[in-house]
């Protein structure tokens, strides 16, 4: 009786597959038409086999490995070709994204800029790497539109930290394809008149809404309620700039966090409460090897958003899912840098270099 064979699904490196394919052939006739059909021109025109139906180009993936470094991807699903000296599984990397190439020229730009950066990866240590594995893990869930994206922030009166003056809250999800986004900032009546000494008072500046005021017994339930609601979209991931703080206010007010996992999933997955924190992508994204990371205020500005009234829970909350999301739905991480800050990128090192905030050329290229 026959057995069914399993079936391996995998990747083939663009370029194992772009080079070095048609010399296996046993039939030299069928070099030519190999070649012709895994061109840049043919691999983006509209009518290619491999191109997704209402795609806007032919959707490839990028691998990153242990080591940090990237490669450009064909599916095993799009190249039946079956050889181990080639197949990548997905147990071999540590994260694998998609991503969508319109024409000839952003594909061969792409593979320019992936072997260039990894390059410039070598010797830059395990940090960074963690920090670009975490950026593209993040870039592969955002684009499965799969639970909700829920930016929170809590701000504390400034001469005692277990006063809360504020819980502020930006939430993204999708419904058919759609981003649906909401946000909110809570008030707490009894601390109103609670003025900061040292942090700037911006408690009165929300800028998406009217504050809700609410009473201090209501603070912990409402939120413990607010988390829990949350849940039903599925998998919860909780996006804060730096989270150290956040997460110990959550903690201290018994919110509903047990499961709380600074791990991300390989694949998309149905259920769970995820951390990510936008500090940390935005230093993957500009390659930053050291432990230094940027405020929400510098990396909104990097990204060409101008955030008002920070300090304000519901603004700091707004600010902080927009840089979330202008980054995991952008390109992957080189790609990005490169489009971004052109002029900002060395030929020898990862990380991107900007003018002190005073120099004259400060604004220059900041996109």
């Amino acid at each position: 009786m026959p057995t069914s064979t399993p079936t391996v699904l995998g990747y083939y490196r663009f370029t194992d597959i772009f080079y070095q394919w048609h010399v296996a052939l046993p039939n030299p006739e069928d070099v030519s038409p190999l070649k012709a059909l895994i061109a840049f021109n043919a691999l983006t025109a509209p009518d290619h086999p491999l191109r997704m139906q209402g795609a806007d180009g032919i959707e490839l993936y990028i691998g990153t490995f242990d080591n940090g470094e990237a490669r450009l991807l064909f599916s095993s699903a799009q190249v039946e070709y079956l050889s181990s000296d080639y197949l990548i599984t997905q147990s071999s990397m540590q994260s694998c994204s998609p991503s969508v190439y319109s024409d000839a020229a952003s594909l061969k730009k792409a593979t320019r800029i992936i072997d260039k950066n990894n390059r410039r990866l070598k010797g830059t240590g395990t940090r960074l790497a963690a920090r670009r594995l975490a950026f593209e893990r993040i870039r592969a869930l955002w684009s499965s539109k799969q639970g909700i994206w829920l930016a929170i922030d809590f701000e504390n009166w400034d001469r005692d930290h277990t006063v809360y003056t504020e819980f502020g809250w930006s939430s993204l999800r999708f419904e058919d394809g759609k981003e649906i986004e909401e946000s909110g900032h809570w008030i707490v009546d009894e601390y109103r008149t609670y003025m900061n000494t040292y942090v700037a008072n911006n408690r009165e500046r929300y800028n998406f809404g009217t504050s809700e005021v609410i009473k201090k017994k209501e603070f912990k339930p409402r939120i413990a309620s607010f988390l829990n609601e949350a849940k039903v979209y599925g998998p919860v991931f909780l996006v804060f700039h730096d989270p150290s703080q956040d997460i110990k206010t959550l903690r201290e007010i018994e919110a509903p966090i047990t499961n709380l996992s600074h791990l991300l999933p390989d694949l998309p997955p149905s259920e769970g409460l995820f951390v990510i924190d936008t500090a940390e992508m935005f230093a993957a994204l500009e390659g930053e090897t050291s432990a230094n990371k940027r405020g929400l205020e510098q990396v909104c500005r990097h990204l060409t958003h101008n955030p008002q009234f920070l300090h304000n829970a519901g603004n700091d909350a707004y600010w902080t899912l927009q840089a979330c999301k202008t980054m995991a739905s952008g390109d992957p991480v080189d790609i990005q840098r490169e489009k971004r800050w052109p002029l900002h990128i060395s030929g020898t090192q990862p990380k991107a270099v900007f003018p002190e905030p005073n120099s004259d050329d400060s604004d220059e290229d900041i996109m």
